[in-house]
């Protein structure tokens, strides 16, 4: 009688180096136009803040910087000032939603998310196109509509999801 050893076994598939989770879909629910309309306001507030502290604080070396960069031009000194903000404005953003993956004050309050279209986690790059997009003139009132759906989100592929609805897949 003569034996054999199978090289492999019928009932058992051959070992795979997908991750265990990847046959999982995820349902993502998007933050509501009134949530989204919270997280801009109360971001909104905090940046007026902050910035007002900084030129109470460093309005002299401010005001020398704009006034050695424009000169006495009243329209130059006005844009200057104005590209000061919007620098401003685009470090806040990026740096905020790099480090917390997606997230600003006002999000962190409503328990919302900016995330990737495919549920990814937020990188630099992403953050910081979305920071340049909310520079867009009237950007804001793309906001308006069912669902929300902004000029910042579609132009850089995200979208804000409600944290206490959706389940993201694991961020490594």
């Amino acid at each position: 009688m003569e034996t054999t050893t199978p090289d492999h076994h019928d009932n058992q598939s051959p070992p795979t180096s997908e991750h265990l989770l990847d046959d999982i879909e995820y349902h993502y629910v998007q933050a509501s136009a009134n949530v989204r309309f919270v997280n801009w306001f109360v971001d909104r507030l905090i940046l007026w803040g902050l910035w007002q502290l900084g030129v109470t604080h460093f309005a002299y070396p401010i005001g020398m910087f704009v006034y050695s960069v424009a000169g006495g031009d009243k329209i130059m000194i006005y844009l200057v000032s104005y590209l000061l903000a919007c620098i401003f404005h685009v470090i806040w953003y990026t740096i905020f939603e790099a480090a917390t993956g997606g997230k600003t004050i006002g999000k962190l309050i409503t328990r919302t998310r900016a995330v990737t279209a495919n549920g990814a986690r937020m990188e630099l790059r992403t953050a910081l196109i979305r920071s340049l997009c909310r520079l867009i003139p009237f950007e804001a009132f793309s906001a308006f509509g069912k669902p929300s759906y902004p000029w910042h989100d579609r132009l850089s592929k995200t979208l804000v999801v409600d944290e206490t609805r959706t389940q993201l897949p694991p961020w490594n």
